[in-house]
Order: C-alpha cells, then structure tokens, then sequence
C-alpha cells in the first residue's frame, strides 16, 4: 500500500478531477464524528440504565427485552434525544460537506441520526435507506405516512421516573389503527418506507446512472459487514463495471475486497490483493484508508 501522503494526494487529483461524487456512509463515520454508541459516552448519558439493566453499549442496548412500554420508551426516548435531536451538527461532517459542495453529489447513508442534513446538506441529495431517529411509524406499518416525534420525545425524556420509565400517558399509539407507534428504523419486516424514501430511492438510483461513462468518485465511509449489500458490495461493483471511476475506503480495519473467484465470491485482504488477476485495473482504481477520517479530510482541504 502506498504511502498515506501519496494516497491523500491521489484522493485530491481523483476529486478535483471528478465530475460526480458518490458518498457512502455507515456507523463508523458518525463514530469518527465523535457519536460514539460505547465507551465513555454511553456511561456520560446512561449510567443509571448500565446499573439497573446492565447495558453495555446503544448498540446492543436497542435490543433489550424491555417487560413494558413505559420502560422501552424510558430508554428508547432518552437515545433519540441523545443522539439526535439534541446532538447538533458534527465538525467532521460539515468538513464532508466543504469538500463536495462545488462537485456535484449525492449522498447514501445507513445512519438514522441525521447529521447530514444538520451538517449542511440539502436533504434532497441524501438518502437514507434505514430511516431516521426523527420520526415515528404505526409499529404494525397500517399505512405509510411517518410522523415528526421531536416534541413527543422531549415530553418523554422530561417525565422519566427514578425507575426509568415515562408516564404512561406519553406511551404512543397510531391514529389509524390504535396500534403502538415505533421508531421508523429498518429492523424488521414492518419498516415504513414512505412517499419521500421512495423519492429519494428514485433520486440516488437517477444519480448513478447519470454518473455512468463519467469520472466518478465514490467516498465510502465506515461501512463493516452488518448490512454490505446496502452500499459497500454495490460500490465494489459499480467500481469493477465502470473503468473512470475510483472507489476510496475509509475503515480502520476492513479494507478487504469481494472478489468473483470461479463463479464464487470471497474476500480478498488488502495485503494480496495485487497478487490476484483482477480486471478492469481495480486495483488502481481502489484507494484504501485506515487512517483517521477527519486527519484525511482535514488534509484534503488544504
């Protein structure tokens, strides 16, 4: 692997000469940003929820079997808050957003915490595939229309108890059906994918094909092995099947690649992937990064 500075200077010739940008975002960018779901954070804002639940982090903390509503929500709405609607704009990204304002760009995310759009980017030209922290859905998804919770989930952050739950009359319920409300985030088969997902599903797709036969430049951020068929094996792909785009990775410790290999697909780590055949000069037209974001982005600002 080349050195960082030749690949930060690579990274700044294939941007400046692109004519489309393509960011891809996953967790570990809104890590880098400083919204970090573990660690010291997570015992900052939850402490009281470690002791009585034995929570180790938001992340698995999502997940807890809660025995009433009053409880899930006790949890639920102390995490939007945190890590949403009280969570301003991040420098990282709006760093993001001073190195692709003048290009033109489109964004796809499976972040719900909408940093993007607090950050300086038009919401038209992001898409977030997995929903957002910002809204509510019928838990049964009765019909598609989503609703704005940020009042509703400061009441609720406002009346938890000393045992950790809301007032029962806080609980959420659709207006359709008098099922209880949800968050609108992809985690089962009842995820709301309303009038504006679709929109903005429609616009990504647009953007890509418009993109086709055009120096292209696709900037991947901190996507693991949760959800890759998301944006992570896409991009791989799109960057095989197009010779004048570049695919840039920035993961601290999956940089490996999926590679077709007789009729099969496997990963590839970074340390052989120049041993392997692989066509359309991929390998010169893939720029791997380990290395902090915001250093990188910093750097290529300058």
């Amino acid at each position: 692997m080349k050195s960082l500075s030749e690949r930060i200077e690579e990274i700044r010739e294939r941007i400046c000469d692109a004519d489309y940008i393509i960011i891809g975002a996953g967790a570990g960018l809104s890590t880098a940003a400083g919204i970090d779901y573990g660690g010291e954070r997570f015992k900052k804002y939850f402490s009281d929820y470690i002791e009585k639940y034995d929570m180790t982090d938001m992340y698995t903390a999502g997940f807890y079997p809660f025995k009433t509503e009053e409880e899930k929500w006790g949890y639920w709405s102390k995490h939007i808050y945190t890590n949403c609607i009280d969570m301003g704009s991040t420098r990282l990204y709006e760093k993001l957003y001073e190195l692709v304002k003048d290009k033109k760009y489109f964004v796809i995310t499976t972040n719900v915490d909408y940093q993007f759009m607090k950050s300086g980017f038009p919401s038209h030209k992001v898409f977030a595939t997995q929903g957002s922290y910002n809204y509510f859905q019928c838990s049964k998804a009765c019909h598609s229309e989503l609703y704005d919770n940020t009042e509703i989930i400061k009441k609720m952050v406002d009346s938890i108890d000393d045992d950790l739950r809301i007032s029962t009359d806080l609980i959420p319920y659709c207006p359709r059906c008098g099922e209880l409300m949800d968050t609108n985030l992809r985690k089962d088969n009842y995820f709301v994918e309303d009038t504006r997902w679709h929109m903005q599903n429609n616009a990504y797709k647009s953007f890509v094909n418009e993109a086709r036969n055009h120096k292209t430049v696709l900037l991947e951020f901190g996507i693991g092995f949760n959800t890759p068929a998301i944006i992570r094996f896409p991009f791989e792909s799109l960057t095989f099947n197009n010779l004048d785009w570049t695919l840039v990775r920035f993961n601290r410790s999956r940089l490996e690649v999926a590679l077709e290999y007789h009729k099969t697909y496997r990963l590839v780590p970074l340390e052989i992937l120049e041993e392997y055949d692989v066509s359309n000069n991929f390998v010169e037209r893939y720029i791997p990064v380990s290395e902090d974001i915001e250093s990188v982005v910093d750097e290529l600002l300058k």
